[in-house]
């Protein structure tokens, strides 16, 4: 009986039905974070306004040049005579010659570099300038005469001084692209110097800050909104300055290009360089527009 007892356990378990074991339940597909539906409507929020801003910017484009095939399409006259204007459709037909073209490509290089040259050179005189005379009534009372005398001098009236006060041409050309930006640069950091809060130049003094420290910490960033407007007001001006200087003494540069399409009456070309001339532009505002977000954080964040 007792034998029949202990060996009652082994026997229900033989008995017992065989049970499978529970099928693992299914894990569910994990999305990449950069993917997940949260994730990117939370992107399309906090970029709303800039893609509200892009797509509107392409509508009008594409608007800008519907009416101007519409126009050139149908030779309008009324007052305004689109007759000799090129299509869009022709500019681009000459566009894309002129890229496989070597020439064109030394044109385009030609006029960046003098930019680069003459707006560098330009912004290391003006905004140390700038900040000393916002920083000392002596220098200010010295220099900013000789500047307001000279502003109003239009960048085109310095072209026969400038061939004449330099040995070569390209000098002369960035000389005019220099003049062009340094007047702009120069105002805009006077500005900025004069909206700095002398209770936080008070402050720093009272903390211990020596006058390097003080330009360093206190004036320089304030006035680095002031200065980015002047550095992007300058950009513009140079480009014109530029292209003054090259229709009337360069042998290179999209400026020349553009004027010697004119006088050999190649209307597609002059259409050409001026879309050109804009696209340049507009990339080198858009740089200095990215520098300024870099160097002022505090900008962006709002």
């Amino acid at each position: 009986m007792e034998a029949a007892l202990r060996n009652l356990p082994d026997t229900v378990t033989r008995l017992a039905p065989a049970t499978e074991p529970p099928a693992p339940a299914q894990a569910k597909p994990v999305l990449p974070a950069a993917v997940r539906p949260d994730r990117l409507a939370r992107w399309f929020r906090l970029h709303r306004a800039q893609l509200r801003g892009g797509l509107l910017g392409l509508i009008s484009l594409g608007i800008f040049v519907a009416l101007w095939q519409v126009l050139t399409a149908n030779h309008a006259t009324f007052y305004v005579r689109f007759t000799n204007v090129p299509s869009p459709a022709e500019v681009l037909a000459r566009a894309i010659l002129a890229f496989h073209n070597p020439v064109f490509g030394d044109h385009i290089w030609m006029s960046c570099r003098r930019i680069l040259y003459g707006f560098t050179l330009a912004s290391l005189v003006a905004i140390p300038l700038g900040l000393l005379m916002g920083r000392f009534q002596i220098l200010r009372e010295i220099v900013f005469p000789i500047c307001e005398v000279t502003r109003p001098i239009p960048a085109i009236a310095w072209v026969p001084m400038a061939i004449m006060l330099w040995p070569t041409n390209e000098e002369s050309i960035v000389f005019i692209t220099f003049l062009g930006s340094f007047f702009p640069i120069l105002i805009n950091t006077l500005q900025g110097m004069a909206t700095v809060d002398p209770v936080l130049v008070r402050a720093a003094r009272c903390l211990g800050a020596k006058e390097a420290s003080v330009f360093r910490e206190v004036y320089l960033p304030a006035s680095l909104p002031q200065i980015f407007t002047g550095l992007t007001v300058g950009m513009g001006v140079a480009w014109v300055s530029l292209i003054a200087a090259e229709m009337i003494s360069g042998q290179f540069g999209i400026g020349y290009f553009t004027w010697e399409a004119y006088s050999l009456v190649q209307y597609s070309d002059i259409a050409l360089g001026m879309i050109t001339i804009g696209v340049l532009g507009l990339a080198s505002s858009f740089a200095i527009r990215l520098l300024g977000r870099v160097a002022m954080p505090w900008g962006a964040a709002r």
